[in-house]
């Protein structure tokens, strides 16, 4: 079942998603699905391609940036670089949604976008501890 945690309005993100989530991500007004979830982390989870393939069936476009660990600053970049072209709001997901938090927050920090209390804040409130990257 889709759980998508809106940070700010264009921007949400969700712990890994189904196929079956991706009609309802389009249907939610994303125009961009950001895959942060390397391929093979658990037996369950479906590959990018099976996700790419689903989202471009439903108009939606489709990213894979997957982050091992914490995001390297090319991964920040690449992330930030597809958002400033998205069509619309963005959904970014992972296993729990942390990464695609915590990619998105660096990006806006490094930025200059929001400040790192802003940035903390906003995770806070949907359960993501950024204080640890941003504090």
């Amino acid at each position: 079942m889709a759980d998508f945690r809106k940070v700010t309005d264009s921007f949400s993100v969700a712990p890994q998603i189904a196929l079956s989530d991706l009609p309802l991500a389009a249907e939610a007004g994303f125009s961009l699905v950001i895959n942060n979830r390397p391929d093979g982390e658990a037996p369950d989870q479906p590959s990018g391609a099976e996700v790419e393939a689903a989202a471009r069936a439903v108009g939606l476009d489709y990213a894979y940036v997957p982050v091992r660990g914490g995001p390297t600053r090319e991964q920040v970049e690449e992330e930030r670089a597809l958002l400033a072209k998205a069509k619309g709001p963005v959904l970014a997901y992972c296993r729990s949604g942390n990464r695609s938090i915590v990619t998105w927050s660096l990006g806006e920090a490094l930025s200059g976008a929001r400040s790192p209390a802003e940035l903390i804040k906003l995770g806070a409130d949907l359960g993501y501890n950024l204080s640890n990257v941003l504090g």
